[in-house]
């Protein structure tokens, strides 16, 4: 718990990992289209933050993973693993980012639609964007974990959609996951009290249908939800400011602030 709090070196390299971070999931999204691999998405993202950031993949060999994006498609809630399965019309799917440069991390994901897809879909992929904003919205010193998570509630469930329990965001510097985990679910005042200094990330998981979760047990990573109902998430990472929160990781296609005060 002693990393809680950065200093305003420690900041600063947050805020160039993040725009890394950003930048690659904006220089993938056209690359997104019926008809390729999510291995050469991979490959591609790989090879511009390698090459074009000088920077790292930090999933690649995270614990093992194969991989330095998780892609997850259509009912897989996280840690999809890039293969060479084709990208097929109504598809949604995650891409989730993380980049080390200068040993600090940023992390982010977006969901993409791949041509026209159900209006399930599409409503779920919207309503997991809005769950995150709205959770941002309240981060302040003095604001609660269990704020965040109830934020994303009040969103998800009354849409008919189910937060996901099992996987969470967390905190985020020199280490990929530092404390604390951040729940997308909870009761309101509940939890640890944010203050001015934290980094974390907001990623909540919004299911169709149940909250439950299975992780496939050949490759040990890529969870699904039980039911086989479709599943969407989006993740940024912020910073708590003196007066409200800084997006870290905003990208130039989002209508939001990257910087919110409370006066």
């Amino acid at each position: 718990m002693t990393n809680l709090i950065k200093t305003p070196e420690q900041i600063n390299k947050m805020r160039i990992a993040g725009k890394l971070a950003a930048d690659v999931l904006e220089m993938i999204t056209p690359y997104v289209k019926k008809g390729v691999t999510t291995e050469e998405l991979n490959q591609r993202c790989h090879d511009y933050i390698v090459n074009e950031q000088q920077a790292i993949p930090a999933p690649l060999n995270y614990h093992g993973y194969p991989k330095s994006v998780c892609i997850s498609l259509n009912e897989v809630v996280c840690h999809g693993i890039p293969s060479f399965k084709k990208l097929r019309e109504g598809d949604i799917l995650n891409i989730d980012v993380t980049v080390i440069k200068d040993n600090y991390h940023g992390d982010s994901s977006a969901m993409f639609i791949v041509g026209e897809t159900t209006p399930l879909k599409r409503k779920l992929c919207k309503t997991a964007q809005e769950a995150l904003y709205a959770a941002i919205r309240l981060v302040r010193p003095g604001a609660t974990l269990g704020d965040i998570g109830a934020a994303c509630q009040q969103v998800a469930e009354p849409q008919g959609y189910s937060v996901v329990r099992d996987f969470c965001g967390h905190g985020i510097g020199e280490g990929f996951h530092e404390e604390p985990q951040v729940l997308h679910y909870g009761m309101p005042g509940s939890g640890m009290p944010l203050k001015a200094g934290m980094t974390f990330t907001i990623e909540p998981m919004l299911n169709a249908g149940t909250y439950k979760c299975k992780v496939n047990k050949k490759d040990g990573w890529t969870a699904t939800t039980k039911d086989g109902q479709p599943s969407a998430q989006w993740e940024h990472t912020l910073l708590v400011t003196e007066d409200g929160v800084e997006v870290l990781t905003l990208r130039s296609d989002e209508d939001f602030p990257r910087e919110i005060h409370h006066s």
